[in-house]
């Protein structure tokens, strides 16, 4: 099931970053940025943050699951939709984390 985008906009509106959250629709579902980093997927309407230090941290008890066939267990960030300011944490922490986006290179034509 693709995720609906009225879902990721909610988990962006929750989070209160601003212009610095965004998403890139991904085959259905969506890879949301924080600063040009990939934070997190929704995928099946639901939020997986990407696995890092920050998850152990601040949010250690929640559930894991792939986001897509195949995929590794990623935690599962639902039940921090209904606390925005635990949710802007671990954003703002697991980007801290991430490596800057790798530079684009120009196409040649």
């Amino acid at each position: 099931m693709a995720t609906e985008r009225h879902f990721v906009d909610y988990v962006i509106e929750q989070a209160g970053l601003g212009d610095r959250l965004t998403c890139k629709k991904l085959f259905g579902e969506f890879a949301l940025y924080l600063d040009g980093k990939v934070v997190a997927f929704a995928c099946d309407n639901s939020l997986f943050i990407k696995p890092s230090q920050a998850v152990e941290t601040l949010a250690p008890n929640l559930p894991k699951g792939p986001p897509y066939p195949q995929a590794k267990d990623f935690p599962i960030a639902d039940e921090l939709l209904d606390d925005p300011d635990a949710l802007r944490r671990l954003i703002l922490e697991t980007a801290a984390l991430m490596p800057p986006p790798k530079e684009k290179k120009p196409v040649k034509r």
